[in-house]
């Protein structure tokens, strides 16, 4: 007998992505037993919009494909760049439904976007198709309401990992060391691309 997928699709603009990132993706595979976690990069982030000017996504897809490396049960995927236009994750978890029927689709969100839910597009789709993940450090309780507005919940913690994206496009902007706070792989990728650089 066949086994159902699990499949976690944890969405982001990853600029950069950083070790944070693999942690909460590894450590949700492990603990909810997934079959594998997407790292889905988005293509236009449209929360994002206007906040800041955005890395181009075919730079940001190489990051995370080259952080993700051979990592079991990871898999970095361009599909929302692909579809084109802004990312909505309605869009995202239906394209994963009609892809692999039956599946078991995961959302996996940070807590502070767990926060934000009710400001996505078409939320009531997205619950409908899939499970909600929230990732957290030790002590914090999930978001309020979360089960009261119907969704099925898990959540996972984390090490308490204090890795600000902005802080290290500072850092790579002004020759600061990324060691250890974004993967070796995508650190090449940043500086063969002059990603980040003041005048980049």
């Amino acid at each position: 007998m066949e086994m159902t997928p699990r499949i976690g699709i944890f969405g982001g603009t990853f600029d950069p992505i950083h070790v944070g990132h693999l942690v909460a993706a590894v450590n949700t595979r492990h603990d909810l037993d997934l079959d594998r976690v997407v790292m889905m990069v988005a293509n236009v982030p449209w929360q994002k919009a206007g906040e800041r000017k955005v890395s181009p996504a075919e730079d940001r897809f190489e990051m995370v494909r080259t952080a993700v490396g051979d990592v079991e049960g990871l898999e970095a995927s361009r599909m929302e760049i692909d579809r084109g236009g802004p990312s909505y994750t309605a869009d995202t978890v239906a394209q994963y439904a009609a892809l692999h029927p039956g599946a078991e689709l995961f959302v996996i969100v940070g807590w502070d976007v767990g926060s934000e839910l009710q400001s996505w597009e078409r939320l009531d789709e997205v619950r409908d198709l899939a499970s909600l993940v929230i990732v957290n450090r030790p002590g914090t309780p999930p978001p309020a309401g979360l089960r009261r507005q119907g969704w099925r919940l898990s959540q996972v913690t984390v090490p308490n990992l204090e890795i600000s994206s902005t802080d290290l496009r500072a850092r790579a902007a002004t020759g600061r060391p990324l060691d250890y706070l974004v993967p070796g792989p995508a650190v090449r990728v940043i500086r063969e691309r002059s990603l980040y650089s003041v005048s980049g």
